[in-house]
């Protein structure tokens, strides 16, 4: 049984695929498949085109299709869950683990490793996302926290989209970051010269993306730095910190082209994770220890030092 989510626009010329992934919490693809299969009705007219600029006060109601079986295989992969529930579960994902499938990574993903562990995940993330309400990088490490039903997901990414989750990141950059802290506010899009990448840029497909950070604890060359995402867009705090000219240290598409140190990936951990509770409306708070690789190249910065 398909299901129907209402919305109000009160921005006047924001595209309706942008909108409707801030009120959602889904991809821009996800938004854009819906819409071309004709589940977008705004203001009771069925409406096909992704761009469409919205009006102030205009009715939006997006369908949402029962979801087909999914063909994704349980996985008897290890996870470190650090905490479960009825709804909800919490995970910290190692870094080179793929959030959910996609061309290339079909298996070994952390949604396979869900169903086996969990069983039953949220349908709205879809087929090939079931439970996943926000994703970490392949590379990055850290906090995850997923849904095991449909009014967990949709109650975890309407805060998300209202900006009620805290979400702090470390990191270790490139250079000295000479600030004691500081607010990037830049707006991320995809790279017109390269779709796989994302790049600081204003046009009508980017999405406005602010990050606060400051300085952990400074060495020689390099910086150790706390991000704290006020949005969620992809790539934010690889991109962000390439356009402070501090890149991350181990980022081979927004870092520098030879690295110091040989690490497999960036050195990016999502260190603590906060959210209210979709159903007891309490305050959660978790927290991640630095992962192994991380913790090599700090040792070898105060050696260096």
């Amino acid at each position: 049984m398909q299901k129907e989510k209402h919305f109000t626009c009160q921005q006047c010329g924001i595209r309706v695929d942008v909108f409707l992934v801030e009120k959602t919490g889904l991809s821009r693809s996800q938004i854009k498949k819906l819409i071309q299969d004709g589940n977008l009705i705004v203001d009771g007219k069925k409406v096909m085109k992704s761009s469409l600029k919205l009006k102030e006060e205009q009715k939006i109601t997006l369908l949402i299709p029962e979801p087909k079986q999914t063909s994704i295989e349980p996985e008897n992969i290890p996870l470190n869950i650090i905490y479960e529930d009825t709804d909800i579960c919490v995970v910290n994902k190692p870094q080179d683990m793929v959030v959910h499938p996609a061309p290339g990574h079909y298996s070994g993903t952390l949604v396979n490793g869900l169903l086996y562990h969990l069983g039953d995940l949220s349908s709205i993330g879809g087929v090939k996302r079931p439970g996943v309400v926000h994703r970490l990088d392949k590379d990055t490490s850290g906090l995850l926290v997923v849904a095991k039903n449909d009014n967990a997901h949709e109650d975890l990414s309407n805060q998300m989209a209202e900006r009620l989750t805290k979400k702090i990141y470390w990191a270790i950059v490139e250079g000295v970051v000479k600030r004691e802290e500081g607010v990037i506010s830049a707006p991320v899009g995809r790279n017109p010269k390269d779709r796989k990448q994302m790049v600081v840029i204003r046009n009508s497909t980017s999405r406005e993306a602010t990050t606060y950070y400051k300085v952990v604890k400074r060495f020689k060359e390099h910086t150790l730095l706390e991000f704290d995402l006020i949005t969620g867009r992809t790539h934010q705090i690889r991109v962000h910190s390439k356009f402070i000219g501090h890149p991350i240290v181990g980022d081979l598409t927004y870092g520098f082209k030879r690295q110091k140190f040989n690490t497999s990936g960036q050195i990016l951990h999502a260190k603590k994770l906060g959210f209210y509770h979709p159903v007891t409306k309490k305050w959660m708070n978790f927290t991640s220890p630095i992962p192994a690789q991380f913790t090599n190249v700090l040792k070898k910065l105060i050696v260096m030092n």
